[in-house]
């Protein structure tokens, strides 16, 4: 049991809206992953990032330095972890910025079940 404790995926979630955190937080936990929370790109930055299967989803729309940002700042550093970006009404320039990143994006408002898919999605990659 202790060993399948451990293979659980954990998602990174970054995201300045502690009532969206918190409710993300809890839905994906639902969805059986390990969830840990920043509530900026800036704090992303300075922390230790998981080990094993893992997934980033980052809110575009940060204070400080974007989701988008704090991504490319760490493929800089060769984080391979597979992202996911969300926002709404993304611009082509800014669709195209996420994809240069080698991220996903999911657009606003999160209806259904698009962000896990697209968790399950990136983690199979």
């Amino acid at each position: 049991m202790l060993n399948r404790l451990h293979s659980r995926p954990t998602i990174l979630l970054v995201d300045d809206d502690a009532a969206l955190r918190a409710a993300l937080k809890f839905n994906l936990e639902i969805e059986g992953f390990d969830v840990e929370t920043c509530e900026s790109g800036e704090a992303l930055l300075l922390r230790n990032l998981p080990a094993g299967p893992a997934c980033m989803v980052l809110d575009y729309n940060l204070p400080g330095i974007t989701g988008l940002e704090a991504l490319v700042q760490l493929r800089h550093r060769q984080v391979d972890i597979p992202a996911l970006i969300i926002t709404s009404t993304p611009s082509p320039n800014v669709r195209e910025r996420i994809r240069a990143a080698g991220a996903g994006l999911i657009e606003k408002p999160l209806l259904g079940d698009g962000l896990v898919s697209g968790i399950r999605e990136a983690l199979a990659r």
